[in-house]
């Protein structure tokens, strides 16, 4: 069966790349517009894998969301790529603290991030 992995941003031309190259490496995966609909879409799904989530986003950032979402036992040690245009240490510590376990700055090359989800993904 399949991993699954949520991926979290407001571009859908960005989501549909994450999505193509993930599902070539045999990942399932679910996406979500903001940080909102993939709350949502975390307490909807029975496991989550590992999420990747953009920083900025309308309705609710992916810091807020990370944080929210570590907050609940299921998704606790539910590892979390931020794939992101922010590249500032600020925001990279924030994702930190918030959970993040790694921090890839679009624009990225999809080798980039099926290496940081096969070292990160949950058994």
């Amino acid at each position: 069966m399949a991993k699954t992995i949520l991926i979290a941003d407001d571009s859908s031309s960005l989501r549909t790349v994450v999505r193509l190259a993930l599902e070539r490496a045999g990942y399932a995966v679910i996406d979500a517009c903001d940080g909102q609909d993939a709350l949502a879409k975390l307490e909807a799904t029975q496991k989550v894998h590992l999420i990747v989530s953009d920083v900025n986003m309308p309705t609710m950032d992916g810091i807020t969301f990370l944080t929210r979402a570590k907050q609940h036992a299921r998704h606790k040690f539910t590892p979390v790529i931020m794939l992101t245009t922010e590249g500032q240490d600020e925001k990279k510590q924030l994702g930190r603290a918030a959970g993040a376990k790694a921090w890839i700055v679009k624009p990225f090359n999809p080798p980039q991030l099926l290496d940081a989800v096969s070292k990160l993904i949950l058994p």
